[in-house]
């Protein structure tokens, strides 16, 4: 069903690309198509075949060995002196011998490595476990990275409309000051202020509009399309309903859901196996062991059917007054695995502290921002009326209108940075993608 729906939106945009138009994106699909387009995944993707290749590798050990070999050799005039005459010492012709033939086949069959065998497969399939548990970590990172992103495009397009709407307002504000100053009722002195902080307005979309173009191209980058693709923000982004939840429930998820702990968790019990492999250096090994040869020496010698089976036993003498230094590393490495579980469940909790506090302090900002708007437009009514009766200047005037487009700004981006900690806050906890 994903699949389908990501075949469906990018069609829809590869439309819009062609017809020049805007593609209106939900932080859902943007995250979804992110993390289908997602080089760093693809990159995952491939460490996870190779240790699966360790895995095949590690398998193939405990499978028999089979060795083919044949030859030709060609050989000049050999003097041949056979040492073994016939007991009247004479000895018979003796053949011209220039080529040799022969050929050979070996099959081996462990019986006994020490465990070297079943605990490479296990190590090899923990490494796989902790290959795929970084990959959902990563996700989870880059969802992340999308929904900053997606966060910033929206806020520099909801910035563009308060601005235009702003610029509206003061241009026909303008208008009515000129025809005032025509008229003998307005000092050119006020209408040259409003004037100023018209064109302070036109400065700062301006400066909005080139903040958008260059969020719209890392947008594009992020998911993987042409960075001339026009995307549009969900109008109702801010609108996602929210269920507060306690610290504790971040905290319980946070110790069980995080795939790089688990990934940490994977790595140590692969280095345990690993540690039994190299104890396994100091151990025997036994193998079931059997061959066939074949040889030809035309005109001299030919052997068939000389089969042969036995036992082959291997066992390294130097292990008993050398150190063994793969047990030594496997050891430190273990000990630096279970280290840094620790360390990361430290800084997992930490940071969730800190995106918590972070996400209750954005909700509280939003409640400080919205009164302050609700003062601001007041203010302005206020002094609005003020003005045409006569009883504030031009700049109290300017001042309550620069202050009522500040807040609408700060109200917005405040419920926008709200959205982005609550994403934040799920990223630290791993649960921010399924």
């Amino acid at each position: 069903m994903k699949t389908i729906k990501y075949i469906l939106l990018m069609i829809a945009i590869q439309f819009a690309i062609n017809a020049q138009a805007q593609t209106q994106l939900s932080l859902e699909q943007a995250i979804a198509l992110g993390l289908q387009q997602s080089k760093y995944l693809k990159l995952d993707s491939a460490k996870i075949e190779e240790t699966t290749a360790k895995l095949i590798a590690a398998k193939n050990r405990q499978l028999p060995g089979l060795d083919v070999q044949a030859s030709y050799l060609r050989l000049n005039n050999a003097a041949i002196d056979m040492k073994n005459k016939s007991p009247n010492g004479q000895m018979g012709d003796i053949p011209k011998i220039n080529n040799v033939i022969y050929g050979n086949i070996s099959a081996s069959y462990p019986l006994y490595t020490g465990g070297k065998i079943k605990n490479g497969i296990e190590s090899a399939r923990y490494l796989i476990n902790a290959a795929q548990l970084n990959r959902e970590n990563d996700k989870n990172i880059i969802a992340l990275n999308i929904a900053q992103a997606y966060n910033n495009l929206f806020k520099a397009d909801q910035i563009i409309s308060v601005l235009r709407e702003n610029l509206k307002a003061s241009q026909k504000r303008d208008s009515t000051f000129i025809r005032l100053e025509d008229n003998g009722l307005m000092a050119r002195n006020d209408r040259l202020k409003a004037a100023l902080q018209t064109y302070n307005t036109e400065l700062q979309l301006l400066d909005a509009e080139n903040n958008y173009a260059v969020t719209m191209v890392n947008m594009d980058l992020l998911l993987g399309l042409p960075d001339s693709t026009l995307l549009q923000t969900d109008t109702t982004y801010l609108n996602h309903t929210i269920e507060n939840q306690p610290l504790s429930f971040y905290m319980g998820h946070a110790l069980t859901s995080r795939k790089d702990l688990d990934a940490i968790r994977n790595q140590l019990l692969s280095a345990t196996f690993n540690t039994k492999i190299a104890k396994a250096e100091s151990l025997p090994s036994i193998a079931l062991t059997g061959g066939y040869l074949a040889g030809l020496i035309p005109g001299f010698v030919s052997v068939t059917n000389a089969l042969n089976i036995g036992v082959g036993v291997q066992y390294n003498l130097a292990s008993l007054w050398k150190k063994n230094s793969d047990l030594i590393q496997s050891k430190s490495i273990e000990k630096e695995l279970g280290l840094n579980s620790e360390v990361l469940s430290d800084k997992i909790k930490l940071e969730l502290n800190k995106d918590f506090l972070n996400y209750q302090l954005s909700n509280k900002k939003i409640e400080v921002y919205r009164k302050a708007l609700e003062q601001a437009i007041e203010n302005d009514r206020i002094t609005t009326n003020k003005y045409k009766n006569s009883l504030v200047n031009i700049d109290d005037l300017l001042e309550a209108e620069a202050m009522l487009l500040t807040t609408k700004i700060n109200v917005l981006n405040a419920r926008a940075d709200a959205v982005l900690a609550h994403k934040k806050l799920l990223q630290t906890t791993g649960i921010l993608v399924d």
